[in-house]
């Protein structure tokens, strides 16, 4: 019984105003109008509700802010055209099968609206009925379809050009993906609601002839049956059914005229924001200077012999007074804005633009302008993917990549700015494929040869058609857009530790959970600054280690700065040994292991000796002869570990780290310097030499 109870619930709630049930049943109500007769009182009540829903759609337009607001406007507009043209054929079944009888027999909506529209005579009724069928046809109904035609053609010829925007607005950093979504969304809402519209205001333009239509049954067949069949005088048969049509005339025009209006003010309102009332009011009568003509153009057509003065002399007094208040309006408002306009605005937005430094810039040349620009720009593309990437395994967040053209480059070169200084140039060849081949299987491929741009190795660039062909001898094959990324993504890659800011370190740690947000509060700036906090971030970047386990970064310097550590090494170096799982994961060979070189106890020793200074600030003083011998036998440890196929992780104490990891970064940049205590006690070890 509880499982049926609550079926017949649900049946109940989806039957209320609103639910999906309650639509269908409306719906097929419409349909059956069509073609059952209806007793006079379920018409009269189905002419009512034709009545108000034309009444309430008007409002809902009038008070809509934007037109998305009412996205199921053009369906609305199906529906009401389909309940008038089924109340048509109900009152037309009912007039030519009852109007004999008289005017009430038809329904008293039908009969009221019919003889108060008269008055007492045929003609006069006749003729104002009829100008209300131009009004609606010719000038309402035609006009919002015109409308509606031109906005969805416009809507749609933008939608590529706003797309780019916020592609454009992503990849630069100034929206969120979130945000990107939501645009997309309402730009996709704007473009399909503007060409519905579009096709329901053919719906509104058909109810309206088709009205002309069914009043000429009306009039003509209600005759002819009266005449004919029933033998009614002819005066009272153009009596009676000329009330009888004029009414179901008006009963049906009155409520398309009402929701033309409302479709016309709906796609009127284009790009407008805000109510119709408030926009009416702050544009038309929002200056003090069109108002004060009116008022003088309303004293002279008073003053015109014949013409009633008091009229226009109120209409002057009117306009005059609202005049004179927007004057005071204006000059209160200018008042209140003088200090702020003492420096031109446009210098003020000038000199900021000058001062203000691009973290990272693509200039291209006009040839590559392509790339960024288009239906698909596929750069862009790969901006938000380096994003993502970069977010994810080094929890270092891209700032905004600006694009832009610059006309002294070839026509497809680029260049790779970092804070205003040139990090990296290259040249591409859209739209060929660069086809990367270190090991020299794509000798025999036709194209040109070049050095691929962020890792300079051999390559060619080659045609579409040749794609296949490279694959199958095994190369690497990317687009231009892709070589730019590539390019770039090391550039970022070298250059995270400059790239990160106060205000982007700052951002991370706003960022934290709610759970990591008290160590925060206690290390910053209780214990450590927030500059402190950057320099850390800055310097585990530097050799890419991932930032991205915030909170025991954090532990980290608050550990360090506890036990008394005051500078960067120190505070650095107990940071590193809590993230000494994940840079031991991060150096771990695909075997499983870590291939370790090891400095000798010698060697250890000499660095040991050749540093000098206070404890916070030593400085690495070793003899250039001596340095020079320990750069040559690290190199033939490195060289003969990489013969083997290994990438070996150089493993010394962690009092002289910084300072060896100082001297192989110009020898071997990308090779990493762990201290011993760096490395996780569960890791398998296997060593590949000594120096």
């Amino acid at each position: 019984m509880a499982a049926a109870g609550g079926t017949w619930q649900g049946w109940i709630g989806a039957a209320r105003p609103g639910g999906d049930v309650a639509l269908a049943v409306g719906v097929i109500a419409l349909l059956a109008v069509m073609l059952v007769p209806l007793p006079t009182l379920l018409l009269d009540l189905a002419l009512a509700i034709s009545i108000t829903s034309s009444v309430l759609v008007l409002m809902v337009a009038l008070f809509l802010n934007r037109p998305l607001e009412f996205t199921a406007f053009p369906t609305v507009l199906l529906l009401t055209t389909l309940l008038r043209l089924a109340l048509n054929i109900a009152t037309t079944r009912a007039i030519l099968t009852h109007g004999h009888e008289g005017p009430d027999a038809v329904g008293h909506v039908v009969a009221a609206f019919g003889g108060f529209l008269m008055g007492g005579d045929v003609l006069v009724g006749m003729v104002v009925f009829a100008i209300l069928l131009v009004v609606n046809f010719m000038v309402v109904t035609k006009g919002s379809g015109r409308i509606a035609e031109v906005a969805a053609r416009f809507s749609l010829d933008a939608m590529p050009g706003k797309q780019m925007a916020i592609d454009a607005d992503l990849s630069a950093g100034a929206i969120d993906e979130a945000e990107a979504r939501r645009r997309r969304s309402e730009l996709e809402q704007e473009s399909a609601f503007y060409g519905s519209m579009d096709g329901a205001a053919k719906f509104v333009r058909g109810d309206a002839i088709a009205g002309i239509i069914v009043t000429f049954v009306n009039l003509l067949g209600g005759l002819a049956i009266g005449l004919g069949r029933h033998g009614m005088p002819l005066g009272d048969a153009v009596q009676t059914f000329s009330v009888l049509t004029v009414g179901d005339g008006l009963v049906s025009q009155i409520p398309a005229l009402l929701v033309s209006v409302a479709a016309g003010i709906v796609v009127t309102k284009a790009g407008a924001v805000g109510r119709a009332d408030q926009l009416i009011a702050l544009q038309l009568i929002g200056g003090p200077k069109p108002l004060a003509i009116a008022a003088a153009a309303s004293v002279l057509m008073a003053a015109m012999p014949g013409m009633p003065a008091l009229p226009f002399l109120a209409l002057a007094a009117g306009a005059g007074a609202l005049a004179w208040a927007r004057r005071h309006a204006a000059a209160d408002a200018e008042a209140a804005a003088a200090p702020a306009a003492a420096a031109p605005p446009g210098e003020e937005a000038q000199a900021a633009e000058a001062l203000r430094v691009d973290g990272l810039r693509i200039e291209l040349g006009y040839g590559l302008l392509s790339l960024a620009t288009g239906e698909a720009p596929r750069l862009t593309e790969q901006i938000r993917a380096l994003r993502r990437t970069l977010a994810a395994e080094m929890g270092f967040v891209l700032p905004s990549v600006r694009v832009q053209d610059n006309m002294s480059l070839p026509p497809e070169g680029y260049a790779l700015r970092v804070k205003e200084v040139e990090a990296g140039t290259g040249t591409l060849r859209p739209p060929k494929h660069l086809a990367i081949d270190p090991g020299g299987a794509a000798a025999g491929l036709a194209g040109e040869r070049c050095q691929e741009p962020a890792f300079g190795l051999p390559a060619i660039w080659i045609e579409e058609e040749r794609k296949a062909e490279a694959l199958a001898r095994g190369c690497t094959v990317v687009d231009a857009a892709g070589v730019l990324a590539t390019h770039l993504t090391e550039i970022v890659r070298d250059n995270m530790a400059d790239l990160l800011s106060y205000a982007e370190a700052r951002r991370l740690l706003d960022a934290l959970p709610e759970e990591h947000r008290r160590i925060v509060a206690d290390l910053v700036p209780a214990q450590a600054s927030m500059g402190t906090v950057q320099r850390v971030l800055q310097a585990l970047l530097a050799e890419r280690v991932s930032i991205r386990d915030l909170p025991t970064i954090l532990e980290g310097i608050q550990d360090a700065t506890a036990a008394g550590a005051r500078g960067l090494p120190g505070i650095l170096g107990a940071v590193r040994q809590r993230l000494a799982r994940q840079i031991t994961d991060s150096v771990r060979a695909p075997a499983g292991h870590v291939p370790v070189v090891a400095i000798g106890p010698d060697w250890e020793a000499a660095f040991q000796e050749a540093l000098v200074g206070p404890p916070e600030e030593r400085q690495l003083a070793m003899a250039p002869s001596r340095l020079s011998e320990f750069v040559r036998r690290l190199r033939d440890v490195l060289d003969n570990a990489a013969a083997g196929g290994e990438a070996p992780v150089i493993v010394c104490s962690g009092a002289v780290r910084a300072h060896l990891r100082a001297v192989v970064e110009r020898l071997r940049p990308a090779t990493p310097v762990l201290a011993q205590g760096e490395i996780h006690a569960r890791a398998r070890i296997r060593m590949l030499g000594q120096v």
